[in-house]
């Protein structure tokens, strides 16, 4: 009796457990068919596409991707942009500059063509540890100082893989380049700062660079004391030990901003020698006024100029600065020398006392000849070599003839006349009549 029981009891557990199995069984293979079929996706119009991830995984992991060879035995093309995004300074001092670049490089990497593999974009933008995964022509500036791809947060690098193989990188980088810089015209001067960028594993035989575009700006670029006024790019070939290299040089033209300097070094320079002149109103007697007034005028362009030279590099050359800053002084400094020629004068003339010769009665006075003095007898000089009033020169007579007020009336047109003459000169030499509007205007 129990034992058909026993039986059906036993069928029926036996049968749950196989039930449960099966059910287990189909859940498992069910979870594996969705995981296998999770590379497959449904595009918008409902035709079945590769995602992303599968065609990466596709691409590099089993086919033998060499990350090290060549993409095409041959030669690589390499097609490089830039975008100028910011210039942040120019150091006269360390003869460099600093900016702000993108950085696009496009070639075409046969081995990585995924056309077959019907992917469901157009294009992969994909992270920047794909790139390490990738061959890459190993591009740099090779006489830059510093260069550092920008994070914020994350690294500014943008990679995108077209489905013909073509790959695309764009960086965001901040470089510090040399600038060869000229200061003969300063501050009317215009630098220029050069880059070049090339290859650094491959020679031309191997990887190929070319400008796609000429250098744009994705702004108007305008520093404190600057402008960026023009942006030229060519391309060199230069041999080394290893071969010819591919060389892409990116030359900026920067004019600098001279409104400061007019502000702060020619305006005043103008009002001190200006003011100086009013020393030729003041009269021969104002000593005390007119020596306070020269002398102060004197020492503030020294001290400007000195201001002014502390923030340049020492350089073997004049500067346009120290013409203009030297002459000004030339200027204040022959006031300085006329003044001190009417003081003269005026000493002169409160000392002079009328000269008395003496004669003995046995001694017949000739009236065709001036009067000799005591000593001329007891010398035997020849009586034209005793005259004290008889100078070589005429010209020397006359200016000792000049008064005090004379001459101040003289240098009052002289002085001005000579000033104008020199800033006529040096603007015709220095000046800078042209200013070129920024890049990206």
């Amino acid at each position: 009796m129990l034992k058909p029981w026993i039986t059906g009891l036993i069928c029926t557990l036996l049968a749950l457990k196989c039930r449960c199995h099966t059910e287990l069984t189909d859940e498992n293979a069910i979870v594996v068919d969705i995981y296998e079929s999770d590379d497959i996706q449904a595009d918008s119009i409902g035709r079945k596409c590769t995602n992303d991830m599968a065609i990466i995984n596709q691409l590099l992991n089993g086919t033998g991707y060499n990350k090290f060879k060549l993409p095409n035995p041959n030669g690589v093309d390499v097609s490089v942009e830039f975008w100028l995004d910011a210039a942040n300074s120019i150091d006269e001092i360390n003869n460099d500059f600093e900016m702000d670049l993108y950085i696009n490089e496009m070639w075409l990497d046969p081995s990585l063509n995924f056309e077959h593999l019907s992917p469901c974009k157009a294009n992969l933008s994909l992270s920047h540890l794909v790139l390490d995964r990738l061959w890459t022509p190993n591009s740099c500036f090779v006489n830059s100082k510093t260069a550092t791809i920008l994070e914020s947060p994350f690294k500014n690098i943008f990679l995108m893989l077209y489905p013909n193989g073509t790959v695309w990188i764009n960086y965001r980088v901040r470089v510090k380049g040399p600038c060869n810089m000229d200061l003969t015209y300063f501050p009317m001067d215009f630098q220029s700062c050069l880059l070049i960028y090339e290859s650094f594993n491959y020679n031309n035989q191997e990887v190929r660079m070319r400008w796609k575009t000429p250098v744009t700006a994705t702004g108007k670029i305008v520093l404190p004391d600057y402008n960026l006024i023009k942006i030229k790019s060519w391309i060199e070939y230069v041999p080394y030990p290893a071969g010819m290299w591919d060389m892409l040089h990116l030359e900026f033209t920067f004019e600098r901003r001279t409104v400061w300097f007019f502000m702060q070094a020619y305006l005043p320079t103008y009002f001190t020698v200006c003011i100086s002149w009013v020393s030729f109103a003041l009269g021969s007697k104002a000593i005390p006024a007119r020596t306070m007034l020269l002398v102060n005028g004197l020492l503030a362009i020294i001290l400007q100029f000195g201001n002014i030279a502390r923030n340049l590099p020492r350089v073997s050359y004049i500067k346009a600065i120290d013409v203009w800053m030297l002459g000004a002084m030339t200027f204040i400094f022959f006031n300085l020398i006329e003044f001190a020629i009417i003081g003269y004068k005026v000493k002169d003339e409160g000392n002079r006392k009328p000269v008395i010769c003496k004669h003995k009665p046995e001694d017949p006075i000739d009236e065709s000849t001036p009067c000799l003095c005591n000593h001329e007898k007891l010398f035997a000089f020849p009586v034209e070599q005793c005259y004290f009033t008889k100078i070589p020169s005429m010209f020397v007579s006359k200016l000792r003839d000049i008064t005090p007020d004379e001459c101040d009336r003289f240098s009052a047109i002289a002085f001005p006349t000579a000033f104008a003459i020199f800033n006529i000169v040096y603007w015709s030499v220095y000046g800078k009549f042209t200013s070129y509007p920024p890049v990206g205007q």
